[in-house]
């Protein structure tokens, strides 16, 4: 356990952020479930609207630094084609 005053504050407030940056990757991973879920079912209407939702959850996430700009990109990118790709 940490003796300085500084080290203490340190502590409290990773474990602060990590209980934040948690809750934002699991409503994250909940609302890519959506769309995958919609996907699989086929239904374009439901996994559209799920889409924007995960966009929207996935654009949350970076711009508070939980995920690197590129990740979410790349999440973005996958489940877009996987939405179109519904015959």
């Amino acid at each position: 356990m940490a003796n300085i005053k500084s080290a203490k504050k340190r502590i409290l407030v990773a474990e602060a952020r990590t209980a934040r940056n948690k809750a934002i990757k699991s409503k994250v991973k909940t609302s890519i479930k959506k769309v995958d879920a919609a996907v699989v079912a086929k239904d374009k209407e439901a996994a559209k609207a799920a889409l924007v939702a995960a966009i929207s959850e996935i654009d949350k996430a970076t711009s508070k630094g939980v995920f690197h700009k590129n990740t979410a990109s790349r999440k973005v990118s996958r489940l877009s084609r996987a939405v179109n790709g519904i015959a």
